[in-house]
């Protein structure tokens, strides 16, 4: 059994070059394959490689090739399965396909309280470029701790002691790590499901009388955000007219930010505007799971993609053939592919959104828009318009998977509950007169 002291070093690449490596191993020899690469990540490490890791690794490989077609499950997947071939392998000298019931267990305790060694305190690649060639980024570690954007603007950084796996974590340990032993059962590779063997998962997740609350921008939040965006745009279209469009897509279509930037599934354009046969206008994008789907087009957004296009010196609308990129870069040709540079033009709206805010006397919503993320925009426009929309409409085009989920943005019980709050008094006390005793 090895030391928990040692820094562990990553084994599974991105989507793309993890997709490049299964082909070789079709094309040659998986064994070769995996034996080369797993000494390669292993070069000036103290790290010994297990006899059972080429079949580990080939099992996890073949599991992930399955869901290249959706990177948010895939960067998922693989962040849970790296992290569990690690303490198989280095902390419990373990194949994976020996876990029984009390090493999943086990895990979920060594999760819940990893070594220092294994905890960063930024996120960072798992490989870099170098030369050519794909090295260990010697920076990386299995678990990370963070803290709120809010706290680091004001000169608070993460510490390794102050990790914590909240519920929400342990759940998808369990969810991610039971759909990887099916997929094992039904390859014949192992006997039965150790995660179904748990039958007492309350002692891990933490029960929650409430519903998760949805993090969404108040009313003058918002405001402050739209007219922000505008007026930027109107002083430096140059910067700020791609703000401006951004900003109304991610509210107005309930977009999600990885939907707007391109990939190597899905490029978004101009003439994903389409207009039916019955006039109306409607949106097509690739959301999670690789599922297309059409979005309603509001009158607003139309008006805000004319404002764009005419920016562009472009017709009003797109015509079915046009391959134009709909969000394109400032410098250079095509669209943005990042979703971290579209984080940044966000964020900089946001900023300015601040300072309007504490200008106008406003500090609390100021310091709780501090904390704001790109995501609430489309959680603001789908429980802003689940108010005035019949469910089902807000839930397809949101890319809900039920309208269960939608519900989570209907909070008008939790509105009545807290006015009906407001109108408790607090009892007055009584006071006693005590009798002082005779002597």
């Amino acid at each position: 059994m090895a030391s928990p002291k040692l820094s562990p070093r990553p084994f599974f690449d991105t989507l793309e070059n993890l997709v490049e490596q299964y082909r070789a191993c079709v094309a040659t020899s998986p064994q070769s394959v995996i034996t080369a690469w797993l000494t390669h990540c292993c070069v000036e490490s103290d790290i010994l490689m297990p006899d059972f890791a080429v079949r580990d690794y080939q099992q996890v490989l073949n599991f992930l090739y399955s869901y290249r077609g959706s990177m948010d499950t895939f960067n998922a997947y693989r962040r849970e399965l790296e992290r569990l071939i690690q303490w198989c392998w280095f902390i419990q000298y373990k194949s994976l396909l020996e876990m029984k019931r009390a090493d999943v267990e086990a895990f979920i305790e060594f999760s819940q309280k990893p070594p220092t060694t294994w905890i960063g305190t930024k996120t960072v690649a798992k490989f870099i470029d170098f030369q050519g060639l794909r090295q260990v980024n010697l920076e990386w570690r299995p678990f990370i701790v963070k803290v709120s954007k809010k706290s680091f603007q004001e000169g608070a950084r993460a510490k390794r002691r102050d990790y914590q796996l909240s519920s929400e974590g342990i759940r998808q340990i369990f969810a991610i790590l039971s759909s990887f032993y099916n997929y094992l059962l039904q390859e014949e590779q192992i006997e039965y499901n150790p995660i179904l063997q748990i039958r007492q998962k309350s002692k891990f997740i933490r029960k929650n009388q409430t519903l998760p609350t949805v993090r969404r921008l108040s009313v003058l939040q918002w405001e402050a955000v739209i007219q922000t965006a505008t007026d930027l745009a109107d002083r430096n279209p140059l910067l700020h007219e791609r703000t401006l469009f951004i900003i109304q897509t991610l509210y107005s279509m309930y977009l999600r930010i990885s939907e707007l930037s391109a990939s190597t599934r899905w490029v978004p354009l101009m003439s994903h505007f389409f207009r039916d046969a019955n006039g109306d206008w409607w949106f097509k994008t690739v959301g999670k799971g690789n599922k297309m789907r059409q979005i309603a087009v509001s009158p607003g957004m139309l008006q805000a993609l004319k404002r764009w296009r005419n920016y562009l010196q472009l017709p009003p609308f797109p015509s079915p053939d046009e391959h134009i990129p709909l969000i394109p870069k400032n410098r250079g040709k095509g669209p943005i592919s990042s979703t971290r540079a579209l984080r940044i033009i966000v964020q900089i709206c946001f900023d300015q959104a601040i300072t309007k805010l504490r200008r106008e006397g406003k500090a609390e919503e100021a310091d709780i828009l501090l904390s704001v993320t790109v995501h609430w925009l489309r959680h603001t426009g789908i429980s802003d318009d689940v108010k005035i929309r019949p469910r089902e409409h807000v839930r397809d085009d949101a890319g809900h998977s039920s309208s269960a989920i939608t519900d989570r943005y209907i909070d008008v019980e939790l509105k009545e509950r807290a006015d009906t709050a407001k109108k408790k008094g607090m009892a007055k006390p009584t006071s006693t007169i005590r009798e002082v005793p005779t002597t």
